[in-house]
């Protein structure tokens, strides 16, 4: 997959061994004045394929940011072949309002591929996906956890796909969730256009966390070795496994949580994750594991009522034994890092015997 044809967004041509950063007009202020979100385009003198890296689709969740960012300082990731292609805003709106969606209300990852004559977060839609998503081979949408949640870094792709599968595989995340995804998502509609894409969802919004950013730098840099992009070795998980089903597990009462897991650790059915207190610390209820299986996500906000979510497990199609076996072998640093820094976000205690 070498192109060789011009790149052009927003009418400006960006050939082979250029750099450019373009700024695409996506809406307008009640001024009448340009509402642009920054495109960088680095090219490679070699061809090559044309790799497309985007972040902020949700205005809140900023990690993708940080990672985009990360990417651009870094001489050591311009490509020695083919282009990456880096947007590390989509929601320009958004982030402007500090809010997930686009001023209109609407969610810009349930409006792709969008339309010319359709509502502000269609229209935005419609020109990132038509001005600059289809002229990329492959892309990495770069998300985080909905408001008051955490996420442990996880790859999300419709493994059907051979080059979603591809890309999941390669990036190195230990969890690769398999999925189409919901109708009207950036990753979804890519992938029936012809641009394989899978998304890393990590961490947590309205920040920028510095070992999430790490996984995502390494997780894009392991891909662009896989693409043929750069050279080198990649950095591999300590476990890699395939998800098929995830399920909440949710508060059976109202009252104040004390968590006893944290994400990213593997938990068995039966096991406490968290005792639901009064506002006196007196327990109400144990909350159990419902299956064997990996903390993929978990509420931050330790008040809940009945049924609110509490934490996300992920069922893995690889076993709880197997992957054991794998940490005592080799640990990894930068997961451990991982699992330290995101428990900071829950108080994590011992269950009561």
């Amino acid at each position: 997959m070498a192109r060789r044809s011009p790149i052009v967004i927003a009418g400006q041509r960006v050939g082979p061994g250029q750099t450019r950063t373009i700024d695409l007009p996506v809406s307008e202020t009640y001024h009448g004045e340009a509402v642009v979100t920054p495109v960088r385009v680095v090219r490679a003198r070699r061809p090559g394929p044309r790799l497309l890296i985007t972040a902020a689709v949700h205005g809140d969740e900023l990690n993708g940011l940080g990672i985009v960012r990360e990417l651009m300082f870094d001489e050591n990731l311009r490509p020695s072949a083919g282009t990456l292609m880096c947007v590390p805003v989509v929601n320009m709106p958004a982030v402007e309002s500090q809010s997930r969606y686009v001023p209109d209300r609407r969610d810009l990852n349930r409006s792709f591929p969008g339309s010319p004559a359709g509502s502000m977060a269609a229209r935005i839609a419609h020109t990132i996906f038509h001005g600059v998503v289809r002229q990329a081979d492959f892309c990495v949408d770069l998300h985080t956890a909905a408001v008051q949640r955490t996420n442990y870094p996880n790859v999300r792709a419709d493994l059907r796909n051979p080059g979603a599968r591809r890309l999941a595989t390669a990036f190195g995340c230990e969890l690769i969730v398999s999925g189409k995804g919901p109708e009207g998502s950036l990753r979804r509609c890519a992938c029936e256009a012809g641009v394989p894409t899978i998304i890393l969802e990590a961490g947590e919004v309205w920040k920028i966390e510095p070992s999430v950013v790490e996984i995502g730098v390494r997780g894009v840099r392991n891909v662009m070795i896989e693409l043929g992009m750069l050279q080198g070795e990649p950095a591999r998980p300590v476990y890699q496994t395939r998800v098929e089903k995830t399920t909440w597990a949710r508060a059976t009462l109202g009252g104040l949580l004390w968590f006893h897991v944290a994400p990213g650790d593997l938990v068995e059915a039966g096991q406490p994750l968290a005792t639901n207190s009064s506002v006196f610390g007196e327990g109400r209820a144990v909350l159990i594991a419902p299956c064997d299986g990996i903390v993929l996500g978990m509420t931050t906000l330790p008040a809940v009522r009945p049924g609110e979510p509490v934490c996300h497990i992920a069922q893995p199609t690889r076993s709880l034994a197997s992957i054991r076996r794998a940490l005592e072998r080799r640990g990894d640093s930068l997961a451990r890092r991982l699992r330290r820094d995101l428990s900071t976000s829950v108080h994590v205690t011992e269950p009561e015997a």
